[in-house]
């Protein structure tokens, strides 16, 4: 019974630093990345679509990424998802491809950026702690009524928080090299 929380609170907080590392890529540098664009909808005859889905991307140099939609019909609805997009870059159409430049990051948006991982990062170590709690009240349930003895809730709630500790770390490690990333000048 302890055994099988532990390992569901542990696949829910590896999910919870997967998701981390997505969210995380999401967030822009100074360099052109195609991530920065998986979380961009698009608006495909009426049903938000990922942009991942109706395009392909190449990165030509360190700065410029081209979106070749799949459909060239969709070419309007990609770029005014682009423009509205948080992510700060004007895309340029040459009727088969949408070009990207991306612009210098300012020390003021750099700023923004790192208050962006560290709130990002901050909502995912909740997410941990909340694995943590759910898995923690299972263990004092069952305890409670007899499933197991208080030695071995004792021992799955040091085991418990030792797992929260590891998957809080790895947030803040991620965290931090995202902001030493970011701050690259």
């Amino acid at each position: 019974m302890i055994d099988e929380t532990l390992l569901e609170a542990e696949e829910a907080m590896e999910r919870t630093v997967e998701a981390t590392s997505e969210d995380f890529a999401t967030v822009r540098t100074g360099r052109a990345n195609p991530a920065l664009y998986s979380k961009v909808l698009v608006n495909y005859y009426g049903s938000a679509t990922p942009l991942q889905q109706l395009a392909s991307f190449n990165t030509p140099d360190a700065r410029t990424i081209l979106i070749t939609p799949y459909d060239i019909s969709a070419m309007r609805e990609i770029e005014k998802a682009l423009s509205d997009s948080e992510i700060g870059a004007n895309p340029s159409n040459d009727g088969k491809q949408i070009r990207i430049t991306m612009p210098d990051l300012t020390e003021e948006r750099r700023r923004e950026y790192v208050k962006l991982v560290k709130g990002k990062a901050e909502d995912h170590k909740v997410s941990v702690r909340n694995a943590r709690r759910k898995a923690k009240e299972a263990m004092e349930k069952a305890a409670k009524d007899g499933e197991v003895g208080e030695d071995d809730a004792e021992r799955g709630t040091k085991e418990l928080e030792s797992l929260t500790k590891k998957h809080v770390d790895r947030i803040d490690d991620m965290a931090k090299r995202k902001e030493a990333e970011l701050l690259e000048v």
